[in-house]
Protein backbone atom coordinates (compact mmCIF):
# COMPACT_ATOMS: atom_id res chain seq x y z
CA UNK A 1 0.00 0.00 0.00
CA UNK A 2 1.48 3.45 -1.48
CA UNK A 3 -0.09 6.52 1.36
CA UNK A 4 -1.67 9.12 -0.53
CA UNK A 5 1.12 12.16 -1.01
CA UNK A 6 -0.52 15.53 1.13
CA UNK A 7 0.74 19.39 1.47
CA UNK A 8 -0.43 20.39 4.61
CA UNK A 9 -1.15 24.86 4.81
CA UNK A 10 -0.80 26.39 7.60
CA UNK A 11 -1.98 29.89 6.47
CA UNK A 12 -2.04 31.75 9.61
CA UNK A 13 -5.24 33.89 10.15
CA UNK A 14 -6.97 32.36 7.28
CA UNK A 15 -10.79 33.49 8.52
CA UNK A 16 -14.16 33.15 6.04
CA UNK A 17 -14.01 36.80 6.02
CA UNK A 18 -10.45 36.58 4.41
CA UNK A 19 -10.89 33.66 1.75
CA UNK A 20 -13.17 35.78 -0.21
CA UNK A 21 -10.62 37.42 -1.18
CA UNK A 22 -8.22 34.51 -2.00
CA UNK A 23 -9.66 32.84 -5.25
CA UNK A 24 -7.29 29.66 -5.85
CA UNK A 25 -7.97 28.86 -1.86
CA UNK A 26 -11.78 29.42 -2.03
CA UNK A 27 -11.33 27.05 -5.30
CA UNK A 28 -9.63 24.33 -3.38
CA UNK A 29 -12.63 24.10 -0.56
CA UNK A 30 -15.99 24.44 -3.49
CA UNK A 31 -14.21 21.70 -5.70
CA UNK A 32 -13.33 19.78 -1.91
CA UNK A 33 -14.76 20.48 1.31
CA UNK A 34 -14.59 23.04 4.11
CA UNK A 35 -15.29 23.41 7.88
CA UNK A 36 -14.52 25.53 10.20
CA UNK A 37 -11.51 24.23 12.61
CA UNK A 38 -12.21 25.00 16.88
CA UNK A 39 -8.79 25.94 18.05
CA UNK A 40 -7.57 25.78 21.12
CA UNK A 41 -7.11 27.88 23.90
CA UNK A 42 -4.41 29.50 23.60
CA UNK A 43 -5.02 30.40 20.16
CA UNK A 44 -1.49 31.16 19.42
CA UNK A 45 1.00 29.48 16.80
CA UNK A 46 3.17 27.14 19.08
CA UNK A 47 0.04 25.64 21.00
CA UNK A 48 -2.09 25.47 18.12
CA UNK A 49 0.38 23.64 15.65
CA UNK A 50 1.31 21.11 18.87
CA UNK A 51 -2.43 20.30 19.07
CA UNK A 52 -2.77 19.15 15.79
CA UNK A 53 0.29 16.99 15.01
CA UNK A 54 -0.53 15.22 18.53
CA UNK A 55 -4.13 15.23 18.39
CA UNK A 56 -3.86 16.31 22.34
CA UNK A 57 -4.74 19.52 23.90
CA UNK A 58 -2.00 21.66 25.85
CA UNK A 59 -2.52 20.23 29.28
CA UNK A 60 -1.42 16.82 27.56
CA UNK A 61 0.98 18.34 25.03
CA UNK A 62 2.62 21.03 27.63
CA UNK A 63 2.60 23.81 25.05
CA UNK A 64 0.83 26.44 27.11
CA UNK A 65 1.32 29.33 24.72
CA UNK A 66 4.29 30.37 22.56
CA UNK A 67 6.47 30.89 25.74
CA UNK A 68 6.06 30.31 29.12
CA UNK A 69 7.97 30.72 32.27
CA UNK A 70 10.78 27.75 32.50
CA UNK A 71 10.68 27.03 36.57
CA UNK A 72 13.39 25.58 36.61
CA UNK A 73 15.81 28.20 35.00
CA UNK A 74 13.99 31.09 36.59
CA UNK A 75 13.74 32.67 33.26
CA UNK A 76 11.27 33.91 30.80
CA UNK A 77 11.67 31.98 27.13
CA UNK A 78 9.70 32.30 23.85
CA UNK A 79 9.82 31.03 20.63
CA UNK A 80 12.02 28.05 21.99
CA UNK A 81 12.69 25.19 18.71
CA UNK A 82 13.21 21.80 19.95
CA UNK A 83 10.49 19.30 19.55
CA UNK A 84 11.55 17.51 22.80
CA UNK A 85 9.37 20.40 24.36
CA UNK A 86 6.03 19.27 22.62
CA UNK A 87 5.01 15.67 24.54
CA UNK A 88 2.75 12.86 23.07
CA UNK A 89 2.68 10.95 19.92
CA UNK A 90 3.50 12.92 16.90
CA UNK A 91 1.77 12.74 13.41
CA UNK A 92 4.34 10.90 11.25
CA UNK A 93 5.27 8.72 14.36
CA UNK A 94 1.83 7.25 13.93
CA UNK A 95 2.12 6.79 10.40
CA UNK A 96 5.21 5.29 10.51
CA UNK A 97 3.49 2.35 12.92
CA UNK A 98 0.88 1.90 10.11
CA UNK A 99 4.13 2.38 7.06
CA UNK A 100 7.64 2.25 7.68
CA UNK A 101 9.51 4.50 5.84
CA UNK A 102 6.83 7.29 5.62
CA UNK A 103 8.63 10.50 5.18
CA UNK A 104 7.66 14.01 6.34
CA UNK A 105 9.04 17.53 5.24
CA UNK A 106 8.65 20.05 8.26
CA UNK A 107 9.02 23.68 6.13
CA UNK A 108 8.83 26.21 9.13
CA UNK A 109 6.47 24.89 11.17
CA UNK A 110 7.33 25.57 14.82
CA UNK A 111 9.64 23.30 17.25
CA UNK A 112 11.09 21.82 14.20
CA UNK A 113 15.01 21.09 15.67
CA UNK A 114 15.22 17.87 17.06
CA UNK A 115 11.79 16.77 15.51
CA UNK A 116 12.12 12.68 13.52
CA UNK A 117 11.59 14.26 10.48
CA UNK A 118 13.19 13.60 7.23
CA UNK A 119 13.66 16.74 5.96
CA UNK A 120 13.29 20.34 7.96
CA UNK A 121 13.90 24.17 6.99
CA UNK A 122 13.73 26.19 10.12
CA UNK A 123 14.16 29.99 10.61
CA UNK A 124 17.73 29.98 12.27
CA UNK A 125 19.88 33.32 12.38
CA UNK A 126 23.66 33.20 12.41
CA UNK A 127 24.65 34.75 15.82
CA UNK A 128 28.18 36.34 15.73
CA UNK A 129 30.85 36.17 18.25
CA UNK A 130 30.99 39.90 17.97
CA UNK A 131 26.93 40.37 18.94
CA UNK A 132 25.79 40.65 15.44
CA UNK A 133 22.78 38.53 14.31
CA UNK A 134 22.34 37.39 10.28
CA UNK A 135 19.12 36.02 8.25
CA UNK A 136 19.79 32.20 7.73
CA UNK A 137 18.07 28.89 8.48
CA UNK A 138 18.58 25.34 9.88
CA UNK A 139 18.04 22.94 7.50
CA UNK A 140 18.04 18.89 7.72
CA UNK A 141 20.32 17.11 6.34
CA UNK A 142 23.02 19.88 6.06
CA UNK A 143 23.33 19.79 2.67
CA UNK A 144 19.31 21.07 2.11
CA UNK A 145 20.72 24.53 3.32
CA UNK A 146 23.13 25.49 0.46
CA UNK A 147 20.59 23.70 -1.86
CA UNK A 148 17.99 26.33 -1.06
CA UNK A 149 20.34 29.11 -0.41
CA UNK A 150 21.92 28.88 -3.69
CA UNK A 151 18.43 28.43 -5.87
CA UNK A 152 16.58 30.83 -3.26
CA UNK A 153 19.01 33.37 -1.83
CA UNK A 154 19.48 33.63 2.10
CA UNK A 155 16.18 33.14 4.03
CA UNK A 156 14.86 36.40 4.50
CA UNK A 157 14.64 36.49 7.91
CA UNK A 158 13.90 40.04 8.73
CA UNK A 159 11.18 39.65 5.88
CA UNK A 160 9.39 36.73 8.25
CA UNK A 161 9.24 39.35 11.52
CA UNK A 162 9.77 43.06 12.53
CA UNK A 163 8.83 46.11 10.53
CA UNK A 164 10.50 45.33 7.34
CA UNK A 165 8.22 41.29 7.82
CA UNK A 166 6.09 41.41 4.28
CA UNK A 167 5.24 38.72 1.44
CA UNK A 168 9.10 38.00 0.67
CA UNK A 169 9.15 35.47 3.53
CA UNK A 170 6.28 33.15 2.21
CA UNK A 171 7.13 33.40 -1.21
CA UNK A 172 10.78 31.80 -0.05
CA UNK A 173 8.90 29.38 1.63
CA UNK A 174 6.34 28.56 -0.64
CA UNK A 175 9.26 28.30 -3.24
CA UNK A 176 11.43 26.22 -0.39
CA UNK A 177 8.17 23.83 -0.30
CA UNK A 178 7.88 23.20 -4.01
CA UNK A 179 12.02 22.48 -4.55
CA UNK A 180 11.58 19.62 -1.65
CA UNK A 181 8.11 18.37 -3.64
CA UNK A 182 9.85 18.39 -6.76
CA UNK A 183 13.91 17.05 -5.28
CA UNK A 184 12.47 15.02 -2.36
CA UNK A 185 8.82 14.00 -2.79
CA UNK A 186 8.12 13.22 0.71
CA UNK A 187 4.82 11.33 1.66
CA UNK A 188 3.93 14.51 4.03
CA UNK A 189 4.53 18.16 3.57
CA UNK A 190 4.09 20.61 6.22
CA UNK A 191 4.33 24.39 5.17
CA UNK A 192 4.11 27.37 7.62
CA UNK A 193 2.65 30.78 5.70
CA UNK A 194 3.29 33.83 8.09
CA UNK A 195 1.89 36.65 5.81
CA UNK A 196 -1.58 37.02 7.09
CA UNK A 197 -0.17 37.62 10.40
CA UNK A 198 1.41 41.07 9.68
CA UNK A 199 -0.75 43.63 8.49
CA UNK A 200 -4.10 41.83 10.03
CA UNK A 201 -1.60 42.88 13.67
CA UNK A 202 -0.64 46.24 11.82
CA UNK A 203 -3.87 47.75 10.12
CA UNK A 204 -6.84 45.05 11.85
CA UNK A 205 -8.48 42.41 9.62
CA UNK A 206 -11.44 45.16 8.04
CA UNK A 207 -8.32 47.04 6.63
CA UNK A 208 -8.55 46.86 2.71
CA UNK A 209 -4.24 46.65 3.31
CA UNK A 210 -5.34 43.00 4.71
CA UNK A 211 -7.87 42.56 2.02
CA UNK A 212 -4.63 42.81 -0.65
CA UNK A 213 -2.52 40.81 1.93
CA UNK A 214 -5.19 37.64 1.48
CA UNK A 215 -5.07 38.22 -2.34
CA UNK A 216 -1.25 38.41 -2.63
CA UNK A 217 -0.77 35.30 -0.44
CA UNK A 218 -3.47 33.51 -2.36
CA UNK A 219 -1.63 34.51 -5.81
CA UNK A 220 1.90 33.39 -4.48
CA UNK A 221 0.19 30.35 -3.45
CA UNK A 222 -1.29 29.49 -7.01
CA UNK A 223 1.95 27.94 -8.40
CA UNK A 224 2.07 25.46 -5.38
CA UNK A 225 -1.53 24.24 -5.68
CA UNK A 226 -0.48 23.45 -9.06
CA UNK A 227 2.35 21.23 -8.31
CA UNK A 228 0.09 19.46 -5.99
CA UNK A 229 -2.66 18.76 -8.59
CA UNK A 230 -0.29 18.04 -11.08
CA UNK A 231 1.27 15.34 -8.44
CA UNK A 232 -1.55 13.94 -7.31
CA UNK A 233 -1.28 15.67 -4.09
CA UNK A 234 -3.99 16.11 -1.60
CA UNK A 235 -4.07 19.49 -0.20
CA UNK A 236 -5.13 20.37 3.34
CA UNK A 237 -5.37 24.15 4.46
CA UNK A 238 -5.68 25.34 7.96
CA UNK A 239 -5.39 28.00 10.36
CA UNK A 240 -4.49 28.45 14.07
CA UNK A 241 -6.55 31.26 14.74
CA UNK A 242 -8.67 34.24 13.52
CA UNK A 243 -7.51 38.06 13.96
CA UNK A 244 -9.92 40.36 15.50
CA UNK A 245 -10.20 43.80 15.40
CA UNK A 246 -8.45 45.69 18.75
CA UNK A 247 -7.72 49.11 20.25
CA UNK A 248 -6.83 48.27 24.09
CA UNK A 249 -3.55 47.80 24.89
CA UNK A 250 -3.73 46.16 28.78
CA UNK A 251 -0.37 46.86 30.81
CA UNK A 252 -0.85 44.00 33.05
CA UNK A 253 2.81 43.70 34.67
CA UNK A 254 2.47 47.24 35.48
CA UNK A 255 -0.27 46.65 37.51
CA UNK A 256 1.10 43.50 39.04
CA UNK A 257 3.95 46.46 39.44
CA UNK A 258 2.39 48.70 41.04
CA UNK A 259 0.30 46.33 43.48
CA UNK A 260 3.85 45.24 44.80
CA UNK A 261 3.80 41.91 43.67
CA UNK A 262 6.25 42.57 40.60
CA UNK A 263 10.24 43.17 40.82
CA UNK A 264 13.30 44.70 38.30
CA UNK A 265 16.76 45.12 38.84
CA UNK A 266 18.60 47.84 37.50
CA UNK A 267 21.69 47.86 35.35
CA UNK A 268 22.91 51.00 33.72
CA UNK A 269 20.44 52.89 34.31
CA UNK A 270 17.97 49.76 32.54
CA UNK A 271 15.17 48.25 34.33
CA UNK A 272 14.99 44.40 33.96
CA UNK A 273 11.82 42.34 34.98
CA UNK A 274 13.33 39.97 38.52
CA UNK A 275 10.75 36.89 37.64
CA UNK A 276 12.34 34.84 40.50
CA UNK A 277 12.57 37.58 43.11
CA UNK A 278 8.86 38.65 41.98
CA UNK A 279 6.18 37.95 44.08
CA UNK A 280 3.62 37.90 40.71
CA UNK A 281 4.37 38.62 37.01
CA UNK A 282 2.85 37.82 33.65
CA UNK A 283 4.13 36.35 30.51
CA UNK A 284 1.75 38.14 28.20
CA UNK A 285 0.97 36.48 24.66
CA UNK A 286 -1.43 38.78 23.09
CA UNK A 287 -5.04 37.92 24.11
CA UNK A 288 -3.71 35.57 26.79
CA UNK A 289 -1.23 36.06 29.62
CA UNK A 290 0.09 33.66 31.95
CA UNK A 291 0.39 35.36 35.70
CA UNK A 292 2.92 33.16 37.81
CA UNK A 293 2.72 33.70 41.34
CA UNK A 294 5.44 32.59 43.44
CA UNK A 295 3.86 31.59 46.63
CA UNK A 296 0.01 30.39 47.19
CA UNK A 297 -0.46 32.92 50.11
CA UNK A 298 0.00 36.04 47.17
CA UNK A 299 -2.70 34.87 44.74
CA UNK A 300 -5.56 36.77 47.09
CA UNK A 301 -3.55 39.07 46.42
CA UNK A 302 -2.39 38.87 42.84
CA UNK A 303 -6.46 38.37 41.57
CA UNK A 304 -7.13 41.50 43.43
CA UNK A 305 -4.60 43.45 41.67
CA UNK A 306 -5.71 42.77 38.45
CA UNK A 307 -9.64 42.22 39.28
CA UNK A 308 -11.05 44.96 37.23
CA UNK A 309 -8.81 45.83 35.34
CA UNK A 310 -9.89 47.28 32.21
CA UNK A 311 -9.57 44.78 29.28
CA UNK A 312 -8.96 41.66 31.50
CA UNK A 313 -12.14 39.56 31.05
CA UNK A 314 -11.14 36.53 32.80
CA UNK A 315 -8.46 35.13 35.17
CA UNK A 316 -8.74 31.47 35.31
CA UNK A 317 -7.99 29.48 38.35
CA UNK A 318 -7.22 25.76 38.30
CA UNK A 319 -10.99 24.68 37.97
CA UNK A 320 -10.86 27.29 35.17
CA UNK A 321 -7.42 25.96 33.34
CA UNK A 322 -9.09 22.53 33.53
CA UNK A 323 -12.55 23.15 31.90
CA UNK A 324 -9.79 24.85 28.92
CA UNK A 325 -7.79 22.17 28.78
CA UNK A 326 -4.30 24.13 29.52
CA UNK A 327 -4.19 22.52 33.24
CA UNK A 328 -0.18 21.66 32.80
CA UNK A 329 2.72 22.50 34.63
CA UNK A 330 3.71 25.24 32.61
CA UNK A 331 0.75 27.37 33.19
CA UNK A 332 0.50 29.90 35.31
CA UNK A 333 -1.02 29.84 38.50
CA UNK A 334 -3.81 32.49 37.08
CA UNK A 335 -4.08 32.31 32.99
CA UNK A 336 -5.70 35.85 31.90
CA UNK A 337 -8.00 36.45 29.14
CA UNK A 338 -7.92 39.54 27.47
CA UNK A 339 -11.78 41.46 26.43
CA UNK A 340 -12.89 41.27 22.74
CA UNK A 341 -11.36 44.21 21.92
CA UNK A 342 -8.35 43.96 24.10
CA UNK A 343 -4.58 41.86 24.16
CA UNK A 344 -1.43 42.30 26.62
CA UNK A 345 1.46 44.34 26.39
CA UNK A 346 4.66 42.76 28.23
CA UNK A 347 5.70 46.21 29.41
CA UNK A 348 7.03 46.11 33.41
CA UNK A 349 8.57 49.67 32.86
CA UNK A 350 6.84 52.65 34.84
CA UNK A 351 9.74 55.21 32.96
CA UNK A 352 10.42 54.82 28.97
CA UNK A 353 13.60 56.44 30.09
CA UNK A 354 14.19 53.22 32.23
CA UNK A 355 13.16 50.82 29.75
CA UNK A 356 15.92 47.94 28.40
CA UNK A 357 17.82 48.76 25.03
CA UNK A 358 15.87 45.48 24.11
CA UNK A 359 12.33 47.33 24.23
CA UNK A 360 13.49 49.14 21.07
CA UNK A 361 14.79 46.08 18.99
CA UNK A 362 12.87 43.06 17.01
CA UNK A 363 14.52 41.05 20.13
CA UNK A 364 11.96 38.21 20.34
CA UNK A 365 14.19 36.04 22.75
CA UNK A 366 15.10 38.78 25.13
CA UNK A 367 11.44 39.80 25.70
CA UNK A 368 9.84 38.32 28.21
CA UNK A 369 6.53 38.52 26.32
CA UNK A 370 5.41 38.66 22.89
CA UNK A 371 5.57 42.54 21.21
CA UNK A 372 3.62 43.25 17.97
CA UNK A 373 4.95 46.47 18.52
CA UNK A 374 7.74 45.47 16.73
CA UNK A 375 5.48 45.37 13.27
CA UNK A 376 5.97 49.00 13.51
CA UNK A 377 8.98 51.84 13.20
CA UNK A 378 8.53 54.31 15.95
CA UNK A 379 6.07 57.04 14.42
CA UNK A 380 7.09 59.52 17.03
CA UNK A 381 11.01 59.42 15.91
CA UNK A 382 11.10 62.05 13.27
CA UNK A 383 15.03 60.52 12.65
CA UNK A 384 14.05 56.92 12.59
CA UNK A 385 14.47 55.77 9.22
CA UNK A 386 18.22 57.51 9.32
CA UNK A 387 18.90 55.22 12.32
CA UNK A 388 17.30 52.20 10.14
CA UNK A 389 19.92 53.26 7.06
CA UNK A 390 22.70 54.20 9.16
CA UNK A 391 22.39 50.66 11.14
CA UNK A 392 22.03 48.54 7.88
CA UNK A 393 25.06 50.78 6.49
CA UNK A 394 27.15 49.70 9.39
CA UNK A 395 25.54 45.86 8.90
CA UNK A 396 27.07 46.13 5.49
CA UNK A 397 30.37 46.79 6.65
CA UNK A 398 30.60 43.71 9.13
CA UNK A 399 30.22 45.67 11.55
CA UNK A 400 27.92 45.79 15.29
CA UNK A 401 24.71 47.46 14.99
CA UNK A 402 21.25 48.45 16.50
CA UNK A 403 18.29 48.50 14.67
CA UNK A 404 16.84 50.70 18.00
CA UNK A 405 14.03 51.69 15.49
CA UNK A 406 10.49 49.79 17.68
CA UNK A 407 8.44 52.46 19.46
CA UNK A 408 7.37 52.04 23.01
CA UNK A 409 3.67 53.30 22.42
CA UNK A 410 1.34 50.01 21.63
CA UNK A 411 -1.64 51.66 20.23
CA UNK A 412 -0.71 51.29 16.66
CA UNK A 413 -1.75 47.55 17.16
CA UNK A 414 -5.33 46.57 15.62
CA UNK A 415 -5.30 42.96 15.56
CA UNK A 416 -4.75 40.03 17.92
CA UNK A 417 -5.54 36.71 18.44
CA UNK A 418 -5.73 34.25 21.47
CA UNK A 419 -8.80 33.88 23.11
CA UNK A 420 -11.42 31.67 21.75
CA UNK A 421 -13.48 32.43 18.39
CA UNK A 422 -16.63 34.42 19.34
CA UNK A 423 -18.16 34.72 15.64
CA UNK A 424 -18.11 32.20 12.51
CA UNK A 425 -16.23 35.05 10.01
CA UNK A 426 -13.64 35.07 12.72
CA UNK A 427 -12.94 31.42 12.78
CA UNK A 428 -10.05 29.24 11.87
CA UNK A 429 -10.72 27.36 8.79
CA UNK A 430 -9.62 23.98 7.69
CA UNK A 431 -9.68 22.97 3.22
CA UNK A 432 -9.33 19.91 2.04
CA UNK A 433 -9.23 19.12 -1.92
CA UNK A 434 -10.71 15.83 -1.20
CA UNK A 435 -14.43 16.22 -1.53
CA UNK A 436 -16.96 15.62 1.48
CA UNK A 437 -13.68 15.43 3.85
CA UNK A 438 -14.64 17.08 6.02
CA UNK A 439 -17.86 19.52 6.68
CA UNK A 440 -19.19 21.06 10.19
CA UNK A 441 -16.84 22.01 12.56
CA UNK A 442 -13.63 20.19 13.15
CA UNK A 443 -11.65 20.06 16.79
CA UNK A 444 -8.00 20.95 16.21
CA UNK A 445 -7.71 17.84 18.11
CA UNK A 446 -8.98 15.58 15.33
CA UNK A 447 -7.13 16.88 12.49
CA UNK A 448 -4.00 14.63 13.12
CA UNK A 449 -6.44 11.72 12.80
CA UNK A 450 -8.00 13.22 9.62
CA UNK A 451 -4.48 13.49 8.29
CA UNK A 452 -3.77 9.77 8.68
CA UNK A 453 -7.31 9.23 7.17
CA UNK A 454 -6.54 11.46 4.19
CA UNK A 455 -3.21 9.60 3.78
CA UNK A 456 -4.64 6.64 3.90
CA UNK A 457 -3.15 5.11 7.12
CA UNK A 458 -6.16 5.33 9.44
Amino acid sequence: MTPTPLLVLDVVGLTPRLLDHMPHLKALGRSGARARLDTVLPAVTCAAQSTFLTGTTPAEHGIVGNGWYFRELGDVLLWRQHNGLVAGDKLWDAARRAHPGYTVANICWWYAMGADTDFTVTPRPVYYADGRKEPDCYTRPPALHDELTDKLGTFPLFHFWGPGADLVSSRWIIDATRHILATRHPDLALCYLPHLDYDLQRFGPDDPRSSQAAADLDAALAPLLDDAEAEGRTVVALSEYGITRVNKPVDINRALRRAGLLEVHTQDGMEYLDPMASRAFAVADHQIAHVYVRRPEDLDATRAALEGIPGIEQLLDDEGKKAHHLDHPRAGELVAIAEPDAWFTYYYWLDDARAPDFAQLVEIHRKPGYDPVELFMDPQDPYVRVKAASALARKKLGMRYRMAVVPLDPSPIRGSHGRLPTSEDDSPLILCSTPRAVSGRVAATEVKSLLLQLAGLH
